[in-house]
């Protein structure tokens, strides 16, 4: 509730300085924006849940989309061009899943790294140049407006983050992957196997990272090799601005949905007041540092609270 009255002080203070702020067409691109992030964001929050994290998603996002618009091209079909994409993600995701769990490299370190490679490689193919879209079909998914208003990408947003939310707090799968971030060692004991969880995650953000690439690229009519260079922390912020906890073991899709809508309402407040992009840079970087300090005073008061629970319990 809190994160709300702070979006409200956000809003009038960017409105105050200008009054374009809340204009319709300035409403429409924050959505579009809430939503390349969002979609990302999800993939990015439940595994982040689960106890992982992926410094790769931009990355992976990028080059799937290349890889997508390279394929429409050639004359592929875009519903084949786009799971072909989504292919490369979950394989992505699997090769993370490989050197984490088994060869137990630490998921910071082996994500940072496919990064680099992934940003190389959607530029080698894209030759360091936007890939054309080659399909007006596939434009719509970016550019139609429901209602006149509400972008398709938004659309998309709000559809997946309710199916995950009911996956996060009515399944089996939801319960387990909270188990997992919380206490893998708890979560073995009660029959689940966090390593296999893991996987699922991976592959997981690595669908939501190349869906992102490839609805923004739907939306802009050509796919960039740096589109999302940014879009990795600004998941990661906003996952742990609306609660989601950087540890693991907590989190919601509603807390999701605010903490993106907060980090765009600033980034897009500053970019309407003109404020120099590196103050930009300063301020998000101040944005993830609050967000970290949240997440960290937020799990000292759970580990507290439970220690307190097991001391009556046992008392």
């Amino acid at each position: 509730m809190t994160l709300i009255y702070v979006a409200a002080v956000i809003v009038v203070f960017f409105y105050l300085m200008n009054s374009s702020y809340l204009s319709r067409n300035n409403l429409m691109g924050m959505m579009s924006s809430i939503s390349f992030t969002g979609i990302m964001a999800i993939g990015v929050s439940f595994l982040m849940m689960g106890g992982g994290i992926n410094l790769a998603s931009g990355p992976t996002g990028c080059f799937g989309a290349v890889i997508v618009a390279l394929l429409m091209l050639k004359g592929l079909p875009w519903p084949l061009a786009l799971l072909s994409g989504l292919m490369f993600g979950a394989i992505a995701g699997l090769v993370s899943s490989f050197f984490i769990n088994r060869l137990g490299l630490m998921d910071f370190i082996t994500t940072l790294s496919l990064s680099f490679m992934f940003n190389g490689l959607a530029t080698y193919f894209s030759e360091n140049n936007n890939v054309p879209i080659a399909n007006q079909f596939f434009w719509q998914i970016g550019s139609y407006l429901l209602f006149g208003f509400i972008p398709m990408p938004f659309v998309i947003m709000l559809f997946f983050m309710i199916v995950y939310s009911f996956i996060l707090n009515k399944t089996r799968l939801g319960r387990s992957i909270l188990m997992c971030g919380g206490n893998s060692a708890a979560a073995r004991l009660a029959g689940v196997n966090p390593k296999k969880i893991k996987t699922i995650l991976y592959i997981n953000c690595g669908l939501f990272s190349v869906l992102s690439g490839s609805v923004l690229a739907a939306r802009m009519h050509n796919a960039s090799p740096t589109a999302l260079s940014s879009s990795t922390l600004d998941a990661i912020t906003a996952s742990v601005l609306g609660g989601v906890s950087f540890g693991g073991g907590g989190g919601s899709m509603s807390g999701l949905l605010i903490g993106v809508i907060l980090l765009t309402l600033i980034n897009n407040g500053l970019v309407v007041i003109d404020i120099y992009s590196y103050w930009q840079l300063v301020t998000q970087g101040a944005v993830l540092i609050v967000a970290l300090c949240i997440d960290y005073l937020s799990t000292r008061a759970r580990v507290s609270s439970m220690k307190k629970a097991t001391m009556k319990n046992a008392a």
